[in-house]
C-alpha cells in the first residue's frame, strides 16, 4: 500500500483492526440482539464471559477433586478404615497415588483398592499409628512385612 503523505499514512486503519473485531464479534456469535452486533457491547460481554469461562474452569477442578475425595472416603469406609489412616497407611508404605487414581480405583477396580486399604491398615497398624486401635486389628489375610526387610 503506498501513501502519498504522511497524513493519509496516520488516518489508514489498515486490516488491523477489522481482524480483532472480526476476532471478538465470532466470540459473540450465540449472542442475541445489540450484544451482538455493537462493538462497545461487544467488548464489554466478551470480556465479562471470558472471566466467567475462567471460573468456571477453576470450580470444575475444585468440584472434580471434591468428588474424588468422596468417593474414596465411601470406598475406605466401606472397608471399616478411616481417609486419613488410609492416606497415612499408604504414605507410610510408600504407595504414592494420587485421588484420580484411587477414586478409579475404587469404583473400577474394587479388589486392587481392597488390596490397598489392608495394606494402609496393616502399615498403620504395625507402625501403631495414634487412632487404629478404634478400627479393630488388621485383616488376617494380609501378611505384614517391614519394608526394611525387603
Amino acid at each position: 500500500m503506498v501513501f502519498p503523505g504522511m497524513a493519509l499514512l496516520q488516518r489508514a486503519k489498515g486490516p488491523d483492526s477489522f481482524w480483532k473485531k472480526r476476532r471478538l464479534f465470532r466470540l459473540t456469535a450465540h449472542f442475541r440482539g445489540r450484544n451482538r452486533n455493537v462493538w462497545t457491547l461487544v467488548l464489554r460481554n466478551v470480556k465479562r464471559a471470558l472471566v466467567r469461562a475462567t471460573k468456571g474452569r477453576i470450580e470444575r477442578k475444585k468440584d472434580m477433586h471434591d468428588l474424588r475425595v468422596t468417593r474414596i472416603t465411601a470406598a475406605v469406609e466401606e472397608h471399616g478404615f478411616t481417609q486419613p489412616l488410609f492416606a497415612d497407611g499408604l504414605n507410610r508404605s510408600r504407595v504414592y497415588l494420587d485421588t484420580k487414581v484411587l477414586a478409579d480405583l475404587s469404583i473400577w477396580e474394587p479388589r486392587t483398592f481392597k488390596a490397598l486399604t489392608h495394606l494402609a491398615w496393616s502399615k498403620t497398624f504395625k507402625d501403631r499409628v495414634e487412632g487404629v486401635d478404634e478400627q479393630g486389628t488388621p485383616p488376617a489375610n494380609v501378611a505384614i512385612k517391614d519394608l526394611k526387610d525387603s
